[in-house]
């Protein structure tokens, strides 16, 4: 096969890739911006042919959307937060510090990932209720943290294992403490670690559904999943107020990804590597 062709059969693949992720985000925003009758007609228009803001205007001012959009993002930047601060401990202690049991301790904590997560739902329901945190923002933060603590951890542990040891050494020479050494010389050096585990965390608790769906009771503590899936009706959909909730959806997450998506992408491959 000749260069020419190979060229051309890759940027096909890729161009291929790209309508496959682009086109829902597309069809997903132009429908959010038709009015009513150009959405449910029977042929479908690949270009808006008519314009009209009334379902941004309805779900921002008519609905709880902005309420559900506040809860999310606290349970996800919370969830973020605690989960890069754990994992990176963790990941630590085990990959730097010598104690028995430590391989043994590795292989328990992805073994999480051996069941699926609706086996959890009754014994977390059953522990969160001992504890009075039913129908609060803490009980999805503490379940998304258990959900993306465990491969967060396993994914930070391939960049920690190449940092040498001797730029551990000297700073604890130069009297630095091992959580000083952590702060400023490994989290530096594994910022694309970092991020990625930061991202991952983030995107986890956003589309959580099942434990948000259960956990929470009152409206006023729904997250944007459960609370979208409010919006369709027994009998009727508004198709306009959905997809319109759905683009305002994905904002913060490309938001994200604009801001530290090549740390991400840095990440992951260099993890894939090392």
């Amino acid at each position: 096969m000749s260069l020419v062709m190979r060229r051309t059969l890759l940027g096909v693949a890729i161009a291929l890739l790209m309508f496959l992720v682009i086109a829902p985000f597309y069809w997903i925003f132009t429908s959010s911006i038709k009015l009513p009758p150009e959405i449910i007609a029977s042929t479908p228009t690949l270009f808006p042919r008519s314009f009209t803001t009334q379902h941004y205007d309805n779900l921002l001012g008519g609905s709880p959307f902005l309420s559900y959009m506040g809860n999310s993002l606290l349970v996800a930047l919370g969830t973020m937060i605690i989960t890069v601060i754990l994992s990176t401990l963790a990941a630590y202690g085990l990959y730097r510090l010598r104690f028995p049991g430590r391989r043994l301790l590795f292989r328990v904590i992805l073994i999480t990932y051996a069941f699926p997560g609706v086996l959890l739902l009754i014994p977390l329901y059953g522990l969160l209720s001992d504890i009075k945190l039913i129908d609060t923002l803490w009980a999805l933060i503490v379940v998304d943290i258990t959900l993306a603590a465990p491969f967060a951890t396993w994914m930070l542990q391939a960049f920690f294992r190449t940092i040498p040891m001797e730029l551990e050494e000297a700073a604890a020479l130069d009297g630095a403490t091992r959580l000083g050494v952590i702060v400023r010389i490994l989290l530096p050096l594994a910022a694309p670690g970092v991020a990625s585990i930061a991202i991952f965390a983030f995107i986890t608790s956003w589309t959580e559904y099942m434990f948000a769906s259960v956990l929470i009771i009152s409206d006023a503590n729904r997250t944007l999943p459960v609370g979208l899936a409010g919006i369709i009706g027994q009998y009727q959909i508004d198709w306009g107020l959905l997809m319109a909730g759905a683009t305002m959806t994905t904002l913060p997450v490309l938001l994200l990804f604009a801001l530290v998506g090549r740390s991400f992408v840095e990440g992951l491959t260099a993890g894939a590597v090392k």
